[in-house]
């Protein structure tokens, strides 16, 4: 996610603390916010698909395929 999406989140939010937020900004602040979640979500599914167990046998099996199974 770019930089000034996750600046003009923080902005929103402080925003919101202070003054409060028009229907416009509050949809604005969701569908940022969705896009956010939806990011770090792929994110760490990246890495946890990128994980390998060692088995007590000594075999390797990668998180990905054992999921799959």
């Amino acid at each position: 996610m770019e930089d000034s999406k996750l600046a003009r989140i923080n902005e929103l939010y402080k925003k919101s603390q202070n003054e409060g937020l028009t229907a416009e900004e509050k949809k604005e602040q969701a569908d940022l916010r969705s896009e956010y979640i939806k990011a770090v979500r792929n994110n760490l599914r990246g890495t946890l698909n990128n994980i390998s167990l060692l088995n007590p046998d000594g075999t390797v099996t990668e998180l990905s395929k054992k999921n799959k199974q």
